[in-house]
């Protein structure tokens, strides 16, 4: 049996491009949903215009993309997903699910999925993963149910407090959570792929 896999996008428009090469890759293997924050789903910046991604998650996986709150309530309820990856995840958003806010697409489609135990896979990725960040990084390291894509410095001279994590890795990070277990090591050195 293969894990139905959800896969939400927030607002790290510069790592978009790292995101749906994994979506790719993701559905071709896996039955595969979208999930995008409003503020991703609306927001067109130097990286694309938002549509062009939505209408490229569709073709994907063949759903609609879930994009706002009643839309991503029943991930729980009617059991969506068997993991549900937050890929990218910027400090923003960690910082909501550390506090338990939900007032996205996204935290709302995290915190119905936990409801049933099952487990959230961060890809995070922020200039301020080594500073303002760190605390959330923390607290949810310590929380059952989350697994992180293992970090690295992506810029340490020039962005000393940047973290990002390695793609190449989240597969197997997203399938290391379904049998409840973390990658290691979390940390890596180095620039990844």
């Amino acid at each position: 049996m293969k894990p139905r896999i959800g896969l939400a996008l927030t607002g790290s428009y510069c790592t978009f491009d790292k995101a749906l090469a994994a979506a790719e890759a993701l559905a071709e293997r896996y039955d595969l949903t979208a999930v995008l924050s409003e503020t991703a789903a609306a927001t067109d910046t130097r990286f694309g215009a938002a549509q062009d991604f939505i209408r490229r998650l569709e073709q994907l996986t063949g759903k609609p993309v879930l994009r706002s709150i009643p839309e991503a309530e029943p991930v729980g309820p009617r059991d969506y997903f068997d993991v549900l990856a937050v890929a990218p995840c910027t400090g923003n958003t960690l910082a909501k699910l550390a506090a338990g806010i939900t007032d996205t697409a996204v935290t709302m489609a995290v915190k119905s999925h936990l409801r049933g135990g099952k487990p959230v896979v961060i890809a995070f990725g922020s200039n301020d993963g080594l500073g303002a960040s760190a605390k959330n990084l923390g607290e949810l390291l310590n929380r059952k149910h989350y697994y992180f894509v293992p970090l690295y410095q992506d810029a340490p001279e020039a962005k000393p407090n940047s973290l990002a994590a390695d793609y190449s890795l989240l597969e197997q990070t997203i399938l290391a959570a379904w049998e409840r277990r973390q990658l290691q090591p979390l940390l890596r050195g180095g620039a990844a792929g």
